[in-house]
Formats: structure tokens, C-alpha cells, sequence
């Protein structure tokens, strides 16, 4: 899997804590820092050499590269069939990869989902839990972006490696399930609240006004979409970004 680094030193040891809670063996974990100013390097040393069994590889670049180029670097990297991306800060239920890579193997799919809940700064769960659907179209994305990054599993067999390119551009996360699912890839969801989303940040509001400037800029200069069309499925991400929430 592959996680971006970037001052998450009070979370990320808990993190890999739940990768390391997870069933499946062979694991190989990917951490890009992204010139983290706290000690998240240094923690992340101490817990690689804590656990000398476990394939913990650090790639320290020296440069900034921004969450996207962080993730991309992470893939080129990695050296596994599946590619799982996972935030610093986030963190995984026990049986999370056991059953997304059971889903994957039985429905053949090259790209996968789950669904999650959210937590608080102290990864207390909030009792906010986000459902999926069994499958997602590009069109269906367009209007509701309930694929969460820490979820998702990426298949290299079936998605070519060179295809997982996060672009440079606000939620490139979003803008990469688009391009995929542009492309007719399948993605399979698994409507299971197996990640925790750690919300760390203070004002929910911002949050809210950022998303939605991102989502339509996404509309109209990633995927080019007409302003009518945009403004439809503007509405649509509105109303089902209200109904994850409640």
C-alpha cells in the first residue's frame, strides 16, 4: 500500500498499526514524505526498525511533491500486483484487505471500494457511517464521489500501472476514479464500513465551500463537461455529499 507523509507524526504509528492488524500476509508498505516539518520521519524509522519483519520501505525525495505526486511516486515504486493507498491519519479495520481482495478475486474487478465511517482527531468513531454501491459508472461518479482514497484497491493486472497517475489538480483523488471509470474499467464497492476517516481539521464549513469549488472545477476544466450538465450533476454531488453526513 502506499501512504503520503506529510506531519502526521501524532497518527501515523497508529496507522500502521492497522495495517499490520490486517489478515493478509506479505504486505509491502510504501511511505513518501512530502518534507514533513514535525517528526513523522523519525517515527516512522523507529517503527521500521521495531519491526524488521515487516517490508516498511521510507522514500525520503527531498522535495515537495504534494499529496498527487507523493501517491504517484509511491505506485512507480511499489512492487506488488495491488496497489491499496491509505492516509497517514486514517486507519483500517483487521479484516479490511481479506475481504476487498476476496470481492475483487470473486467479481474479477481491477478496481475496488469500500464503504467507511468517520472518526474524530482521537479516531473515536463518530457513528457516521458512508454506504457504497455493489458497482459505480463514470456518470454515476459524476454525482455522487463516495469513493473514499483510503478504501480504494487497484488491481495492475486489469488497470495498467501507467494508467494510476494521480493528475496535479485540486482532489486528484476524485479526478483519477473519474478518468478511470471514464475509460470503462469496472470498480466493484463493498458496502462494508471497514476504514476510519480521521477528521483533524477545524472548520467542517470550509471544508464543505473548498469541496464544492473543487468538484466543479472538476466538471468543467478535467472533465470538460457542458455547464448544464455540470450544473446537474453539481446538484446531485450536492445532495448526496448532505446525505453522507447525516
Amino acid at each position: 500500500m502506499v501512504i503520503p507523509v506529510y506531519n502526521i507524526e501524532k497518527y501515523i504509528a497508529e496507522t500502521l498499526d492497522s495495517i499490520l492488524a490486517q489478515s493478509e500476509d506479505d504486505l509491502e508498505i510504501v511511505l513518501v514524505d512530502d518534507m514533513s516539518i514535525d517528526g513523522s520521519v523519525g517515527v516512522i524509522k523507529k517503527y521500521k526498525e521495531d519491526h524488521p519483519d515487516v517490508q516498511i520501505r521510507l522514500i525520503t525525495p527531498g522535495k515537495k511533491l504534494k499529496a498527487c505526486g507523493a501517491r504517484n511516486l509511491g505506485v512507480e515504486e511499489s512492487l506488488g500486483r495491488y496497489i491499496a493507498f491509505l492516509d497517514g491519519d486514517d486507519l483500517w479495520q483487521p479484516e479490511k484487505l481479506k475481504k476487498q481482495m476476496a470481492l475483487m478475486n470473486e467479481k474479477k474487478c481491477g478496481f475496488s471500494f469500500t464503504g467507511y465511517e468517520y472518526a474524530d482527531a482521537d479516531a473515536k468513531p463518530m457513528g457516521k457511517i458512508v454506504k457504497v454501491p455493489e458497482t459505480i459508472s463514470y456518470r454515476q461518479a459524476l454525482k455522487n464521489t463516495t469513493i473514499f482514497t483510503s478504501t480504494v484497491i487497484f488491481d495492475t493486472q486489469i488497470i495498467p500501472r501507467d494508467k494510476i497517475v494521480f493528475p496535479d489538480i485540486l482532489s486528484e483523488d476524485t479526478a483519477l476514479w473519474f478518468k478511470i471509470l471514464r475509460e470503462g474499467y469496472r470498480a466493484c464497492g463493498l458496502n462494508e464500513s471497514l476504514t476510519l476517516y480521521r477528521r483533524t481539521g477545524n472548520s467542517l464549513s470550509s471544508d464543505k465551500s473548498d469541496a464544492a469549488r473543487r468538484i466543479w472545477n472538476l466538471y468543467r476544466k478535467s472533465e470538460h463537461l457542458p455547464v448544464l450538465y455540470s450544473a446537474f450533476c453539481f446538484v446531485c454531488w450536492g445532495f448526496n455529499a448532505v446525505k453522507r453526513r447525516l
